[in-house]
């Protein structure tokens, strides 16, 4: 079993980014695909992006294309969430999971980190 620790979090100012960082432990996520969701107070966790084992294929909500980026490096066994002009309505606990099942998109979450809390003033 994979554990994910989020960090990278913090209070921005609107316009402003952030990386999130999703460390991996235990066992190598070398072959997961691995993806990053939200949750804002009183709504549904949310999908924000995902990229495949390979690193070939990425994925995002149409409400943070051209703003965020996700990326991995397999090596460091660690996958990134490049946050770029930051919106209010972006504050939320962001989590990152790991798919070892899922080979074709939409992929099958069974991991997940704790979160880290993305906070992005007006």
């Amino acid at each position: 079993q994979v554990q994910l620790v989020e960090s990278g979090g913090g209070l921005v100012q609107a316009g402003g980014s952030l990386r999130l960082s999703c460390a991996a432990s235990g066992r190598t996520i070398s072959t997961y695909a691995m993806g990053w969701f939200c949750q804002a107070p009183g709504k549904e966790r949310e999908f924000v992006a995902a990229i495949s084992w390979s690193g070939e294929s990425t994925y995002s909500a149409d409400s943070v294309k051209g703003r965020f980026t996700v990326s991995r490096d397999n090596a460091k066994n660690t996958v990134y969430l490049q946050m770029n002009s930051l919106k209010p309505e972006d504050t939320a606990v962001y989590y990152c999971a790991g798919s070892d099942r899922g080979v074709a998109w939409p992929y099958e979450y069974d991991t997940w980190g704790q979160g880290t809390q993305v906070t992005v003033a007006s």
